[in-house]
């Protein structure tokens, strides 16, 4: 079973940046793709970035030249990196696997003021 933790939101003025953390259990990680997801109030969660197990990454287009996702197979974590972020930025941040496993971790809140 894999358990999925997520830190390093919090509250950040426009153009601010915060790094994100997923530290992940579970030998599944190191053989998995893993992704970053968000989920703003009153929307539907979305895929923001995925890294493969050969460090390809794929970005959504409203974060690309933003965000950098990475990942340390030693510590099995995977990490956001944000940059110049937006108000629109604002939402709860997710890891999973990609495609996502029906469970899910607490999410770390990101806000984003203008």
């Amino acid at each position: 079973q894999v358990q999925l933790v997520e830190s390093g939101g919090g509250l950040v003025q426009a153009g601010g940046s915060l790094r994100l953390s997923c530290a992940a259990s579970g030998s599944i990680f190191s053989i998995s793709t893993m992704g970053w997801y968000r989920q703003a109030p009153g929307k539907q969660r979305e895929l923001v970035a995925t890294i493969t197990t050969r460090s390809s990454t794929n970005y959504a287009d409203s974060v690309k030249g933003r965000f950098t996702i990475s990942r340390d197979r030693a510590k099995n974590t995977v990490y956001l990196q944000m940059n110049s972020l937006k108000p629109e930025d604002t939402a709860v941040y997710y890891c999973n696997l990609s495609p996502a496993l029906a469970s899910w971790g607490q999410g770390t809140q990101v806000t984003v003021s203008s």
